[in-house]
């Protein structure tokens, strides 16, 4: 009954830019953990030994670029 008496959004007006911080972060420190310790040795067949750092550099400037963009959204 108390969720039933409440209007307001989880996390208010606010939900988007929480996500988007979230999975831009997420973004960003997988793809430089990634390059900067890659795993030991390959798991299994077809692994590749280290991760392509031209794609991972995109991905983390993406990443980036929606966690700053977040960030704002919820400062302003």
């Amino acid at each position: 009954m108390l969720a039933a008496d409440s209007s307001a959004p989880f996390l208010g007006n606010d939900l988007l830019p929480y996500l988007v911080l979230a999975i831009g972060g997420a973004m960003v420190v997988g793809n430089l953990a990634a390059v900067l310790r890659p795993p030991a040795r390959a798991q299994k067949d077809g692994d590749l030994d280290r991760a392509p750092v031209a794609r991972s550099m995109v991905m983390v400037v993406i990443g980036f670029v929606a966690a700053l963009w977040a960030l704002v959204s919820l400062l302003v």
